[in-house]
């Protein structure tokens, strides 16, 4: 099912305040139980040599670690890009200046099921 760009547009706007705030939960639920989640800080921050995290459980430990790691952590948003069942979210991370993208897959109830983080 196609997301419209007012549906990508809520879900980054909900996204980005809730990480501002260091909200986990708040951005947890956003992701289903099974989530599947890869980036490049899951090699640092959660011992994945793959660099995928499964599940919320060990979603939540990956992020507990990095946010412990970046105090000051704080995202600016760029824009919400809609896809069919996707979302990518373009957003400016104050840790080390970085510009990322995360390509976010949704299920039927419009949860977070698959990520694919980039890094620039």
């Amino acid at each position: 099912m196609p997301v419209t760009q007012a549906q990508a547009d809520a879900l980054a706007h909900e996204w980005i305040e809730a990480w501002n705030r260091h909200d986990i939960d708040a951005v947890l639920v956003h992701y289903s139980d099974d989530v599947i989640f890869t980036s490049p800080f899951a090699v640092q921050f959660a011992g994945k040599e793959d660099g995928t995290v499964h599940g919320k459980k060990e979603l939540r430990a990956y992020w507990e670690k990095a946010l412990a790691a970046h105090t000051n952590l704080h995202f600016t948003l760029h824009s919400a890009l809609p896809g069919v069942s996707s979302v990518v979210i373009y957003y400016k991370s104050s840790v080390r200046d970085l510009t990322a993208a995360e390509t976010m897959v949704l299920d039927s109830d419009g949860k977070v099921t698959r990520v694919l983080c980039h890094y620039s």
